[in-house]
């Protein structure tokens, strides 16, 4: 016979704890950018543009978790991730060590506000965005839904070197060949790159080229419209509360996942 003081009671598992997933590949492209791929659980459901916890366990056995944008179409089987290198970042000085079939910890909980159900019906779809701040439109340039619900889609990209923009020009011009979307973005996609600090094409802070009406020109299209025009905006903190002024003085409004409108910000992305 057992006794109560005997029994053991069976350690508690949190249903919202982060699950381990395996690193499948990883490419660097400067000393500051690279991108990853994890196994992705058979239970995971996110809509293409949210972002996630990605993490790493700690000596205390406490988890150290950040947000990250899920780079992937909502479709994809693995899931991808863009991320920064800070040499003394507490997560992403290990994060970019990392290397196939290591493990790093998934959260369960995607969310965001960068998702075209938080934007009402336009025409033409604008993604603005600095650093690793492209992510979430890695994600929703590989998404059907996307061309859809637009005529025309224009993603911008602006970082500090040329080299810094090779995951979004590659990702993009490999798209023609997706068997996805690669129909779809036929004359509906454009790619707009500038740098600010190393010689390029084009130079210049995207709300500069926005405010002189330089990226209008360069794109040949008309300055934004809140009847046609639809925006979605992330990078570092300073560039997204810049460009939500230069939205609003356009005549659109911030919309959410509750009141879709006309622009929406990732206000948890920083980078």
């Amino acid at each position: 016979m057992t006794t109560a003081s005997q029994q053991t009671a069976a350690p508690r598992v949190n249903p919202n704890a982060p699950t381990e997933e395996t690193v499948l590949s990883v490419e660097h492209y400067t000393d500051r950018l690279f991108s990853f791929r994890i196994s992705r659980p058979q239970s995971f459901r996110f809509r293409s543009g949210e972002f996630v916890m990605i993490g790493l366990p700690r000596e205390n056995g406490k988890p150290l978790l950040r947000a990250y944008s899920v780079a992937s179409p909502s479709w994809d089987d693995s899931l991808e991730f863009y991320s920064i290198k800070v040499p003394d970042g507490p997560l992403t000085s290990r994060l970019q060590k990392i290397q196939p079939g290591d493990k790093v910890l998934l959260g369960k909980k995607p969310t965001g506000t960068l998702v075209l159900d938080a934007l009402t019906p336009g025409k033409r779809l604008y993604m603005f965005s600095t650093g690793t701040g492209f992510a979430p439109f890695a994600s929703l340039v590989r998404d059907p839904e996307t061309y859809e619900k637009f005529e025309d889609v224009i993603v911008t990209h602006t970082c500090r070197q040329n080299g810094e923009l090779q995951y979004s020009t590659k990702l993009v011009e490999d798209l023609v060949n997706d068997p996805l979307v690669g129909e779809m973005v036929h004359g509906k996609l454009k790619l707009f790159t500038s740098c600010t600090q190393e010689q390029s094409e084009r130079m210049g802070r995207p709300t500069d080229l926005i405010r002189s009406g330089e990226l209008f020109k360069q794109l040949d299209l008309p300055p934004l419209d809140p009847s046609t025009d639809r925006v979605m905006i992330c990078g570092s903190m300073p560039m997204t509360l810049e460009m939500k002024d230069l939205m609003q003085e356009a005549g659109l409004t911030e919309g959410s996942n509750a009141a879709p409108a006309e622009f929406v910000i990732e206000k948890a992305f920083v980078g």
